[in-house]
């Protein structure tokens, strides 16, 4: 009896959890290398991204195809999440998964998840489909979206 309460609590505090994370929005669009240059680079500093967290597949290559996300976490900061993301691009009808460790800071953050260097090759090529989750540290889904095709 006391184990089957100990993972209610469990389960309750996971569903809580999710309910308080969502995409805002999410839009994947290309990116150049200027779009992310600052003028504190040419004086040595290292990138600043400007109040958005970057996170990029080919951390050393910045152009590249990038889900703009906007993520409301009406929760406290969280530790160990993930994003998932599932594409499928025009040379292979089979998805492509990449995977980004991420704290999740309480509040709305932008999140510039990005498919760079070999990973997405030029700004001509476009996603067929995708789809893309955020997961907490246990695996649990915080929140997803997906475009029209990736549901067909």
């Amino acid at each position: 009896m006391r184990l089957t309460a100990v993972v209610l609590a469990v389960l309750l505090a996971s569903a809580a959890q999710a309910a308080d994370v969502s995409f805002v929005r999410v839009w994947p669009g290309w990116r150049d290398t200027g779009f992310f240059e600052r003028i504190s680079e040419y004086f040595g500093r290292p990138e600043d991204p400007a109040g958005r967290i970057i996170l990029r597949s080919r951390p050393g290559n910045r152009p590249g195809c990038y889900f703009i996300t906007r993520v409301r976490n009406a929760g406290p900061r969280s530790g160990g999440a993930r994003f998932i993301l599932r594409i499928i691009a025009p040379d292979n009808p089979e998805p492509r998964v990449y995977t980004f460790p991420t704290d999740l800071p309480a509040g709305e953050q932008v999140y510039e998840i990005g498919l760079t260097g070999t990973d997405w090759p030029s700004r001509a090529v476009h996603p067929i489909a995708w789809r893309l989750e955020l997961v907490g540290p246990g695996g649990e889904a915080l929140a997803s979206s997906q475009s029209f095709l990736w549901s067909k």
